[in-house]
């Protein structure tokens, strides 16, 4: 069976480079037992104790931190690029600062890159799109008396969880609100209708597997949908729903009191009245829910959003036409890159290491308006945290925790492939980017060893 694991600095000149340094506090705790006295029995008084203080901190990598050597470097890797673990192998590795490829093999060749795919997606929004850019839903009046339409422009994280109570995405639109203003609007509803001609195109991509639904992967493409198409809104590797969009109005109709056998496929009459609009979070919300816990349907539905900023067909196609020709369009050679879809999850993508290290190397180095820096550099905040947070929150938690804390990077995971595209701080206080990519390996195998080859990375001052 097909596994799929889901997969502010500041320079010399000026660029805001931070490291995020992770210490642990430890705290000691003291049992305490009940003390009975007399009413009127004196009270003894303890000194109070010191305080106990955390002490985690954003400090600034060294403006004069050493450039490693690149001979150096190789030596270093080359003990852990022996590993035959790491299967068909290829990577890059970059200064942040000047820019200069440090260490590669085999970078031009296009490999399965899993979900680190999302690091182009993510950057082509942020070059496409403004950071408050929002998604509406909205619903309108139908053409039959009674007959309400729901109409979505592709928000995924739309949520019928009550209000007060979470969706699986912080920040995302309510199916009550909408329900709310309904009523408010005075009008009585009797039937509701679910508008899906805002994306054109298959509902699935090639190389997506049917199981994957059922698995917690994917959903079916569709503008309208709730917390990602999950069955149970609050946890990520939910099954999905194979109906996405006719869920989401038997969600509303629920919410007004309805039955939800009164919901159907309908097209919203041109010019229609509205009765109620509900928007999304802003773009750089969603790219870092995006980005953190490697989400498909939402990365699709990004796709979809620069597709339409752009003037593309809101399809597959389209999509992957937005984000390449937005990607070329500023400067990014994507040459060797061949996508079926925007989230990675598709078998049938190939992208090069060289593309993935070139965008992560733009968004690290100096503002530049020639590599975009200052539009990308948000995008270092997306990434996890080794050993801490979202899909590296498990990895260098235990065992070689070397990079813990010091590297942050986009993983990608497939059933034969397993990626890491991102930068650490190497033990000089120096930045590096890197993109590594494993491919014809299971990723019980694969993924051990890049991570044994980033950590290399941590470790390496190497001059």
């Amino acid at each position: 069976m097909r596994s799929r694991l889901r997969s502010r600095l500041r320079s010399r000149w000026g660029v805001a480079l931070a490291v995020l340094v992770l210490i642990a506090a430890v705290v000691g705790v003291a049992a305490v037992t009940p003390t009975f006295r007399e009413p009127d029995a004196p009270v003894a008084s303890a000194p109070e104790p010191d305080p106990v203080l955390a002490s985690p901190a954003v400090a600034p990598v060294p403006a004069d931190a050493p450039r490693p050597d690149p001979a150096a470097l190789a030596t270093t890797l080359a003990p852990q690029l022996r590993n035959p673990d790491l299967g068909r192998f290829t990577g890059s590795v970059a200064d942040a600062i000047t820019g200069e490829v440090l260490w590669s093999t085999d970078p031009d060749t296009p490999m399965t890159p899993a979900s680190t795919t999302k690091i182009l997606t993510a950057a082509a929004a942020m070059l496409a799109l403004p950071s408050d850019h929002r998604v509406t839903t909205k619903v309108v009046q139908g053409d039959r008396p009674g007959q309400a339409v729901l109409v979505g422009e592709g928000d995924p994280t739309l949520t019928a969880q009550p209000i007060g109570t979470p969706g699986f995405y912080d920040g995302g639109a309510r199916i009550d609100d909408l329900a709310d203003q309904i009523r408010r609007s005075g009008v009585q509803i009797t039937s509701i209708g679910v508008d899906l001609g805002a994306y054109s195109g298959p509902s699935s991509a090639d190389g997506w597997f049917p199981g994957d639904v059922a698995a917690g992967y994917i959903a079916p493409i569709e503008p309208v949908t709730l917390d990602g198409g999950r069955s149970v809104p609050t946890v990520d590797e939910s099954p999905r729903s194979a109906t996405p969009g006719l869920d989401t109005g038997r969600a509303l109709a629920r919410a007004l009191g309805l039955d939800p056998a009164v919901v159907s496929a309908e097209s919203a009459p041109s010019g229609a009245g509205s009765l109620a609009t509900v928007q999304s979070a802003p773009l750089r919300q969603r790219l870092g829910q995006m980005i953190g816990f490697s989400d498909n349907v939402l990365a699709e539905a990004v796709g979809r959003e620069i597709a339409a900023g752009t003037g593309k067909p809101t399809s597959f196609d389209g999509a992957v036409d937005a984000v390449l020709s937005t990607l070329r369009g500023n400067g990014v050679d994507v040459d060797g890159v061949r996508l079926a879809d925007t989230s990675g999850l598709s078998v049938d993508n190939r992208i090069p290491a060289r593309v993935l290290s070139a965008i992560v190397t733009a968004a690290a180095g100096p503002v530049d308006t020639r590599t975009h820096a200052e539009a990308l550099r948000p995008m270092l905040d997306y990434l996890p945290v080794a050993g801490a947070t979202g899909t590296l929150a498990a990895r260098y938690a235990s065992g070689d925790r070397t990079a813990a804390g010091w590297l942050r990077a986009k993983t990608g995971t497939l059933s034969n492939a397993s990626a890491l595209a991102g930068y650490v701080v190497d033990s000089s206080g120096r930045v590096l980017t890197f993109a590594l990519m494993s491919n014809d390996r299971p990723p019980e195998v694969g993924r051990p060893a890049l991570d044994a080859v980033a950590s290399t990375l941590r470790s390496c001052g190497c001059t």
